[in-house]
């Protein structure tokens, strides 16, 4: 990522995001196995007093290191208006895993320039397992470099989903759902969308689709895919933005078989 300014510490912006992603981690995991003090935001839509120390964290070392940019933050800035420089950043992705236990959660952050993402982090801390992207740059899995799957149908697919805090729309995913089923070869909630990309990403998951999401659960992924060789679409199948609610995520052939299924 040579091409994007340097930190004031002249670390890069990858090797500055990756390790406020480790730090934030940090943080997470130790205290997974505490007593969470849980604020509803909204139905089903909680943050925990772990998801706003892990932001601060973030916020503090990209504040410190990249002072100029700007931030759109689930917890505490989910209201900037990307333009320019732009860190979007999810706390603690899947964060209702985190809440009751079920270990299955990451730490989010993506740099874009205006609507052009430029690289993304997500990070899983309970498995140690680090995936990234730069634009132009491949994307990787602990430095090894990744490719979405090779299945060519449906048939043979794992296809993951979730279904957000929309009512309407995760009644309307769960109807497409109940269609596929016996057409894939299992289906997956997961709980997390931002792992739900990056599993993508990596080939461990061959399809990932949702109805309702923020730019910070998507920012990281959205590259991640792209730079492994996927697709990702909005419902009408053009291609996403972070600024899209709703996405269709697999490798080419399965993007194209998915999308005769929904005519």
């Amino acid at each position: 990522m040579n091409e994007l300014p340097l930190a004031r510490s002249g670390k890069t912006a990858l090797e500055v995001a990756v390790q406020a992603a480790r730090e934030a981690g940090k943080i997470i995991v130790d205290r997974f196995h505490s007593a969470k003090n849980i604020t509803l935001k909204s139905k089903s839509n909680i943050v925990t007093e772990v998801d706003l120390l892990s932001e601060k964290i973030i916020i503090d070392r990209f504040e410190k290191e990249y002072p100029d940019f700007k931030i759109l933050s689930e917890e505490t800035n989910p209201t900037t208006r990307p333009s320019g420089y732009t860190w979007i950043i999810d706390p603690l992705d899947g964060t209702n895993n985190y809440a009751y236990g079920i270990p299955f959660f990451c730490v989010n952050i993506a740099l874009a320039k205006d609507e052009d993402m430029l690289l993304g982090v997500t990070y899983d801390p309970l498995r140690d397992e680090l995936f990234r992207a730069g634009k132009g740059r491949g994307a990787y899995f602990n430095d090894a470099p990744i490719h979405v799957s090779e299945a060519k149908s449906l048939g043979e697919s794992l296809l993951g989903f979730d279904l957000g805090y929309n009512q309407e729309q995760g009644r309307e995913l769960l109807d497409i759902i109940s269609k596929l089923y016996g057409r894939v070869h299992c289906i997956r909630m997961i709980g997390s969308s931002a792992l739900g990309l990056a599993y993508v990403a990596c080939g461990r998951m061959t399809l990932y689709i949702h109805r309702w999401l923020y730019p910070w659960d998507i920012a990281s992924g959205l590259l991640l895919i792209r730079e492994a060789g996927g697709i990702v679409t909005d419902w009408q199948g053009s291609p996403a933005s972070f600024q899209s609610t709703q996405l269709i995520t697999a490798n080419p052939a399965v993007h194209q078989d998915f999308m005769k299924h929904m005519d």
